[in-house]
């Protein structure tokens, strides 16, 4: 007995940045949307920055803005495909849907971000809490680190930005955190104990005043900003902030670290009640593992199926989205026999040997970062002789070949611009 399909006008695939913005893009045009995902979405393993083009793809840069040089790049550049207006107009989508929760809607340009490096970041759009943190500042800056808190190291990010030529003065500190955490206390450990203001090793005293004390003997009369971990705070970041704002007189900013990343699990918290608001229909925690097309046309998917505890669960849409990621979560996978696209069969274009997937100076211009889908103007991904693999599939994101986003720092904006065309693509020719 064959299940009957769970039907909706469009079906995306995968939970990443590129994958939420297709869903509420689709869902936009009115189209009935349907999220299919994995796995948790990887927005927390993510800065969350929005960056666009940090540097061209010859190494130009950081680029003050990043809209003079989207014209200048290859045609097999995912931006080309979808052309600057679709940027522009992703942003401003993104800016509808995040709020004052996010800084940068007031210009094209891009804004420089102090990360937990000792490096400023070139990003189109940040997070309210490192707003304060811009390296275009150049009021006195204290950077503040915790001693079990190993990934940010103050005295020598301090070091780095001063290196780097950051007009402002800058130096670091390191204390304890208050409040006898473990060492090995998970980013969100720390986040809880400063929203709900915890007691102190049980006593009387709160954890945001021990910190403000701790802070306050390290701060000189011309300090005006104080950076620390981005950890301050998920549920309450804005209320931890400014309270230690009003204690300290100084400016407080968050300075982004690796993963786990509490900013990224902001931007997806904020993104999935965006879906939820709009209506989106998410299913998370299944693979989809196979797919038919219609059976009197082979250019047109029907169904895909996801596994669901051994069971084989059918799904029906008009028009899918693929937004799968790239080679690091696995939406492109390599081995001996090549390199290909695991859910639908697109090819991926690459070298035969090997030896040519990557380049002999660790900071080459490696091959393999490049790998990924080919698509149309309507971001279809395209058969080796050019014409589309599905008549009714786009994808978006990571996925897509053509760009090296760590080098050009353009992985979250290419997922965002990607996302909101393939998704509104998606739901407008429902309606067609």
């Amino acid at each position: 007995m064959v299940a009957v399909a769970i039907e909706d006008d469009v079906l995306v695939v995968g939970g990443g940045l590129a994958g939420l913005t297709a869903a509420l893009a689709a869902a936009d045009t009115g189209a009935r949307v349907r999220l299919i995902s994995h796995k948790r979405s990887t927005l927390r393993h993510a800065s969350g920055l929005i960056d666009v083009l940090g540097y061209g793809p010859d190494g130009r840069g950081p680029l003050v803005d990043p809209f003079e040089a989207l014209e200048s790049l290859p045609e097999t550049h995912p931006y080309a495909r979808v052309g600057s207006e679709i940027v522009r107009e992703a942003l401003h989508f993104f800016d509808a849907v995040v709020g004052d929760a996010y800084g940068g809607c007031h210009t094209t340009a891009n804004a420089l971000v102090p990360t937990a490096d000792g490096t400023v970041k070139p990003t189109a759009r940040y997070p309210a809490s490192v707003a304060a943190g811009l390296a275009s500042d150049a009021r006195a800056t204290l950077l503040v680190g915790f001693e079990t808190v190993t990934d940010l190291n103050a005295p020598l990010v301090a070091a780095g930005l001063e290196a780097s030529g950051v007009p402002f003065p800058v130096r670091g500190e390191t204390v304890p955190f208050p409040g006898g955490l473990r060492d090995d206390a998970t980013r969100t450990r720390y986040a809880r104990a400063l929203d709900q203001d915890e007691r102190v090793e049980a006593g009387s005293v709160r954890v945001r005043t021990a910190l403000a004390e701790a802070i306050r003997s390290l701060l000189r009369p011309a300090d005006r900003r104080l950076g620390l971990p981005a950890l301050l705070g998920l549920e309450n970041a804005a209320v931890v902030r400014r309270d230690l704002e009003e204690r300290l007189g100084v400016a407080v900013f968050e300075l982004p670290t690796g993963p786990p990343s509490l900013p990224g699990e902001r931007l997806e918290r904020l993104l999935f009640d965006a879906l939820e608001a709009a209506g989106v229909r998410v299913t998370t925690g299944v693979p989809v593992v196979d797919f038919e097309t219609e059976s009197d046309d082979p250019t047109r998917i029907a169904r895909v199926f996801v596994d669901r505890n051994g069971a084989r669960v059918p799904h029906r849409a008009y028009e899918y989205v693929l937004a799968t990621g790239g080679l690091v979560g696995k939406g492109i996978r390599s081995s001996r026999a090549g390199v290909r696209e695991p859910v639908f069969g697109c090819p991926v274009a690459h070298p035969d040997e090997r030896i040519e997937w990557s380049a002999a100076a660790p900071f080459g211009e490696h091959a393999f970062a490049r790998f990924g889908l080919e698509t149309d103007g309507w971001l279809r991904p395209l058969e080796t002789d050019g014409s589309p693999v599905f008549a009714n599939l786009r994808a978006a994101g990571a996925v897509l070949g053509g760009y090296d986003f760590p080098a050009e720092c353009s992985g979250s904006g290419v997922s965002l611009a990607t996302g909101y065309a393939a998704g509104r693509e998606a739901g407008l020719e429902v309606s067609a």
